[in-house]
């Protein structure tokens, strides 16, 4: 039998992990873009599994904050899938997040991926959300509808205390475990967070009827699509979901932007009202699990 080792990574790994991450999916994989900074991350640990010294499994935790840690990029060579590497993996993960004084640990999961799913059961995380990704193209002359009706304008610090009693009551908020999507991560949404994103002009807010009526956590993001705007969180009735994420459409020219992509929470009203919003999914769905280490 092959002797097989968890052990941290190392820069002479990066060639062998190429080449069974690569193409994990048909556009190919991110491995390669984020070695580097994976394996000087100092608030993470990057693993490699190896078989008789020869990588054939990566995994990478990071540390969100103090407390929360997130579990990442696990790859598993195929010809050396089904014999537990994947389990290895996940309990060094786990270990390392005790190590460095996580109280929660989670993961994203493509619903379809029936192998991670039973992993991440067996281990004792918990389904906590679901959401689907939407994507738009820009608002050159917004619609008439938009006109004589209330528009998102950006959270200052005044809104703080409004937002957190909205969220509070919130119906969606519970439904989503409290959590805020940013590049395939989850963070909780905290007073701390919502203080940072009001302070980065990251927070729209839409009043109706003089009162908070709905809200988004948005920012600018790069990747294959080239630039765009993330909507990584959202909240309100289905017509105030549905103006938002309108109005968020027509905000490409004054940001520098070419698309809008947005982690919809997996709640009929939120996809019915991103559909109204002329938003496009194409099917997928993702799962966040969580296991509290307490």
């Amino acid at each position: 039998m092959p002797q097989i080792e968890i052990r941290p990574a190392r820069s002479e790994d990066r060639e062998a992990v190429l080449v069974f991450s690569s193409h994990t999916w048909d556009w190919g994989d991110y491995i390669e873009y984020v070695w580097d900074e994976w394996l000087h991350d100092p608030q993470g640990m990057l693993f490699v599994a190896t078989s008789d010294g020869q990588p054939v499994g990566v995994a990478h935790i990071r540390m969100l904050n103090k407390t929360e840690a997130w579990l990442e990029g696990m790859r598993v060579a195929p010809a050396f899938r089904r014999q537990g590497i994947a389990t290895a993996l996940f309990e060094a993960q786990l270990l390392e997040a005790m190590r460095r004084g996580a109280k929660t640990v989670r993961s994203i999961t493509e619903s379809t991926n029936t192998t991670s799913i039973r992993l991440m059961e067996q281990k004792f995380m918990r389904l906590v959300a679901a959401y689907v990704p939407m994507h738009a193209s820009p608002v050159i002359t917004p619609s008439k509808r938009q006109y004589g009706v209330e528009t998102p304008t950006l959270a200052t610090a005044a809104d703080i205390d409004d937002i957190i009693n909205y969220l509070n009551v919130s119906n969606v908020f519970p439904a989503v475990g409290g959590l805020y999507y940013q590049s395939f991560t989850a963070f909780s949404i905290t007073s701390e967070l919502l203080t940072e994103k009001i302070s980065a002009q990251q927070i729209y807010i839409l009043r109706r009827w003089d009162r908070l009526d709905g809200l988004a956590i948005a920012e600018p993001g790069a990747g294959r699509r080239g630039k765009y705007l993330a909507i990584g969180y959202i909240d309100g009735t289905t017509e105030s979901i549905s103006l938002i994420a309108y109005a968020l459409r027509t905000r490409f020219s004054a940001l520098d932007l070419e698309s809008v992509s947005a982690d919809v929470p997996d709640l009929i009203m939120v996809r019915d009202a991103f559909v109204g919003a002329e938003y496009e999914w194409d099917g997928q769905v993702f799962y966040t699990y969580e296991r509290s280490l307490e």
